[in-house]
């Protein structure tokens, strides 16, 4: 059995702090690996939760949060 948690603490800064962006962060990117996208990261053969990859690449720094700019910018 393999890594099976990945602490909030080592993800809050990669989200600016906000645990709702985080969420939004990691289910686009779930839904992008459950639908095929390659892993931007070198996996352990036994993790297969998308969730958890989109986790792992969030904690590495390969996916960022990145603020929309507001239709008056």
């Amino acid at each position: 059995m393999g890594i099976e948690y990945v602490p909030l603490e080592t993800l809050l800064d990669k989200s600016g702090g906000s645990v709702y962006k985080l969420v939004i962060m990691a289910s686009q990117r779930a839904l992008e690996l459950s639908e095929g996208a390659v892993p931007l990261i070198e996996m352990p053969k036994d993790i297969e939760k998308p969730t958890l990859k989109a986790l792992l690449e969030i904690q590495s720094g390969k996916i960022k949060y990145v603020p929309k700019k507001s239709k008056g910018s």
